[in-house]
């Protein structure tokens, strides 16, 4: 039997939910993305919380909410405890990601969803790996090999590719064939014939402009609002697709002042500077031979806090602010602002995610009046502080008397368990003065040391309780474990910290005083109906491959087996139908919980080859390969392993096997170097003045199996014939 492959979608089927996906190869269960949006709703996780205890490890494939957004709350809340792995970059990125929708959320509610302890202890989890690194499972996961590759979407994303046995399943979503200022485009083309492939119809029914088109169109949108005096918001992600416009605001530089405001958006710049390896060819060649970063920046300014804003010089300025959905963030508050003068410009440059403030302006141009909802954080005072005063003490009390029971209930069980008697005796009759004694010390207990040692019946003075802790020794000395005295890479990074030092050397002062200020303070949201005026323009700067692209990759890559997921049910049910037509027969697009086996229909076996047949045959190099045939019979090891063993008989003869695939127009020019005057004619190669060389078959059929093709050579019997047949024949391997 093939790899056994079952593919189950958690959320984001038949619409544009976030994405998280449950791949179970041979028993061991994947979770591939672990998604979540900017509204938080839990119901959405509900059927990741029905399985996410069976989960062996999870893949991470961007930085962004959509992708690992619900998996801090996942580890805590809902079983989830599986290693992840995922790209650097996605990592450091998605942990910056989290931070700023966690503070931006806690500004204005009381979010309890998760905390910034639980990104922590979560993204510590993370396995780091490098594009084509290979990863290899052993336990339960013998066999399984993972590799990320480059998807093209966002720093870092990522492609996965999960092999056994020879078999392949590819998860790629959000890949992007195009290659930007900071990133290449995808590698998804080099894969061919995979099992399975995984991918999303998002963008099936789009068409995108010309790079340079739509870079001109942005910047002319912008220059035309600064000179009449507007201001423009960009609605951006943490440190997605927004490194992408601020090197093209910072290569097309305006009239006028550009900032980037995000709790963390100088640890994303400063993260960013040292990604270089993980960005466009350009990046990396002029960084060097020059020396040139490219997010050294000298006409975006990063700020963290929005009063910085305020109190920034009068007059027309480019903000680009999370979040983009609007339902929270810098850019929620500016919008507000900024939404009721005609000068202003929003400009969106991804779709807004489904039903959030962002798409709803998308689909109905201005003028038009939105409801939202204002939101501050402001200290307590007067009775309500008083008030929060006393039941933080009742709590506190409520604690420590907690604590005292707890520490005398250990003590009776240490006591009642001694063999030899109890060497303490304790008067029962003080219990109660020790404890009013604690309470009247601060409201706090301490530990309080009682006399009265009496020795029991059975010895013959008191003694205290004595432990010995046995060590291993060998014959260098005492046995010790090295990892108690290597420094782990978190306690030594100071990366993983939450916020690190600006440009300017000094902490970011706005999450930091989000963190740090224990001062009491309640959440004041009002109601307000705001009269959208200004202009309103979305332009496709989500960086990912559109419906041309994504066609034409498909029908180039040929997997033997295709799953759809994301995308809404119209753009899902279009891809589905091209597909089935033109890419291979087997198309699926399974419901939420809609188990689907995609096992391979070949049936494939483990054989061990034998050191006597071995020794005999002759490999062929053949690329990365060595090739051989081999003539043998099959057997059984000792442990009942298939084995191939030598004949018994002599090999009967086979017929010559050419190993290769030739491509006309690569031999027409190889006929070329050898003198031969060659030339396409009708979709043959017309070689000297006799033969004709053509390919009959069609290697290419539906569903991308391949049909039966012949290289056919046409010509008489001349010198020109077995000279160019010669040729031919060099161009292969013969087995």
């Amino acid at each position: 039997m093939g790899t056994s492959v079952q593919v189950t979608p958690l959320c984001g089927v038949y619409n544009e939910n976030p994405l998280s996906y449950l791949i179970s190869i041979d028993g061991f269960n994947f979770l591939v993305d672990c998604g979540w949006n900017d509204h938080f709703d839990p119901s959405l996780l509900q059927p990741l919380s029905r399985v996410a205890s069976t989960i062996d490890a999870v893949l991470l494939s961007h930085p962004d909410t959509l992708h690992l957004g619900a998996l801090p709350y996942a580890m805590k809340q809902l079983g989830l405890s599986a290693p992840v792995y995922a790209t650097e970059p996605v990592f450091r990125l998605g942990l910056l990601t989290m931070y700023d929708h966690y503070l931006s959320r806690k500004q204005v509610s009381e979010f309890d969803l998760f905390t910034l302890d639980d990104i922590d202890s979560t993204f510590q989890n993370v396995t780091r790996l490098t594009y084509s690194q290979n990863h290899h499972f052993s336990g339960k996961g013998e066999g399984i090999v993972i590799s990320p590759h480059v998807a093209g979407h966002l720093l870092g994303g990522t492609i996965w590719k999960i092999s056994k046995d020879g078999e392949d399943v590819i998860y790629a979503v959000d890949f992007n064939h195009r290659k930007e200022k900071h990133l290449n485009g995808t590698v998804l083309e080099s894969f061919v014939r995979p099992a399975v492939l995984i991918t999303d119809a998002y963008n099936a029914l789009n068409n995108q402009l010309p790079t340079k088109q739509r870079e001109r169109g942005f910047i002319d949108a912008i220059k035309k609002t600064v000179e009449a005096g507007g201001n423009v918001l960009i609605p951006v992600d943490t440190a997605g697709r927004v490194l992408e416009l601020v090197l093209i605001l910072e290569e097309s530089p305006l009239n006028c002042p550009i900032y980037f405001l995000t709790y963390v958006a100088s640890s994303t710049i400063d993260y960013v500077k040292s990604f270089l390896e993980w960005m466009s060819d350009n990046i990396a060649k002029s960084f060097e031979h020059t020396r040139d970063n490219a997010f050294l920046l000298k006409h975006v300014s990063l700020l963290i806090n929005k009063s910085d804003l305020d109190n920034a010089p009068a007059g027309p300025k480019v903000v680009l602010a999370s979040m983009a959905s609007l339902e929270g963030g810098f850019a929620h508050d500016i919008f507000v602002e900024w939404a009721t003068d005609t000068k202003n410009l929003i400009l969106f440059t991804e779709r807004g995610q489904f039903a959030t403030l962002a798409r709803m302006l998308q689909a109905d141009p201005p003028p038009k009046a939105v409801k939202v909802t204002m939101s501050k954080r402001i200290p307590l005072v007067g009775e309500e502080l008083l008030a929060y005063e006393e039941e933080q003490n009742r709590i506190k009390k409520e604690e420590a008397m907690k604590a005292s029971i707890i520490k005398e209930e250990e003590l009776k069980v240490v006591h009642a368990s001694d063999n030899v008697g109890d060497p303490m005796v304790i008067d029962a009759s003080n219990t109660q003065t020790s404890q009013e004694a604690a309470v009247s010390h601060g409201g706090r207990y301490r530990d309080v040391l009682i006399d009265g040692f009496v020795p029991p019946p059975n010895c013959a003075a008191p003694m205290f309780p004595f432990y010995e802790n046995a060590s291993e020794w060998d014959d260098f000395g005492e046995v010790i474990n090295p990892d108690d005295y290597v420094i782990k890479d978190d306690d030594m990074d100071q990366g993983a910290l939450p916020f690190v030092s600006n440009m300017d050397g000094k902490l970011d002062e706005g999450p930091a005083s989000l963190i740090l200020d224990m001062k009491p303070s309640k959440v004041v949201s009002t109601e307000l109906t705001v009269q959208v005026k200004c202009s309103l323009i979305y332009m496709d700067f989500e960086g990912r491959a559109d419906s041309r692209a994504i066609k034409s990759i498909l029908a180039h890559v040929a997997p033997l087996k295709l799953v759809l997921v994301r995308g809404s049910a119209e753009a899902t049910e279009h891809l589905k139908q091209h597909c089935l037509k033109n890419v291979c027969p087997q198309v699926y697009a399974p419901q939420i919980e809609e188990t689907i086996d995609v096992t391979s229909d070949l049936c494939a076996y483990k054989v061990q080859l034998s050191e006597k047949l071995m020794s005999n045959v002759l490999f062929k190099k053949l690329g990365d390969h060595e090739i051989a045939w081999i003539d043998a019979e099959v057997g059984e090891t000792e442990n009942g392993m298939l084995s191939l063993l030598p004949l018994s008989t002599s090999a009967p003869p086979h017929k010559s096997v050419l190993v290769g695939d030739l491509k006309l127009a690569d031999f027409k020019q190889f006929l070329s170097s050898k003198g031969v005057q060659v030339e396409f004619a009708g979709g043959a190669l017309r070689c000297g003045e006799y033969v004709t060389l053509r390919k009959a078959g069609d290697a290419s059929q539906k569903g991308g199996l391949s049909g039966t093709q012949q290289i056919v050579l046409e010509g008489p019997l001349c010198e020109d014939y077995y000279k160019i047949r010669d040729y031919l024949y060099s161009q292969f391997y013969l087995l």
